[in-house]
């Protein structure tokens, strides 16, 4: 399975899947931290993938996405955005309801 391939597997399997640095409960850069702090505000939960120890798909994935930075949410395989997007649309209350209805629910 090639890299793109892998990508687009985890997109597909995942409705609401955060591409990070670190992991949740060990976020290794501030913007990661950001986005988890705010993620956790909603309560919903979220797959997640840490691209530190995913060289490929670190590299890969701002290809696929045409975003350049860590982190990046996706929602039913659209990339929403990084940290500063996600805290933006958790504070304006839009992220939730995209959340809420994630995976057709």
């Amino acid at each position: 399975m090639s890299t793109e391939e892998k990508i687009r597997n985890q997109l597909s399997s995942n409705p609401i899947l955060l591409y990070m640095k670190g992991t949740p409960e060990d976020p290794k850069c501030g913007f990661s931290r950001n986005a988890v702090e705010a993620l956790k505000q909603t309560g919903n939960p979220y797959a997640y993938v840490n691209v530190l120890e995913a060289p490929f798909i670190r590299e890969k994935l701002p290809s696929i996405s045409n975003w350049p930075t860590y982190p990046q949410l996706f929602i039913d395989g659209e990339l929403v955005g990084g940290s500063d997007v996600i805290v933006a649309m958790v504070e304006d209350g839009s992220l939730k309801p995209m959340l809420d209805s994630a995976g057709g629910a």
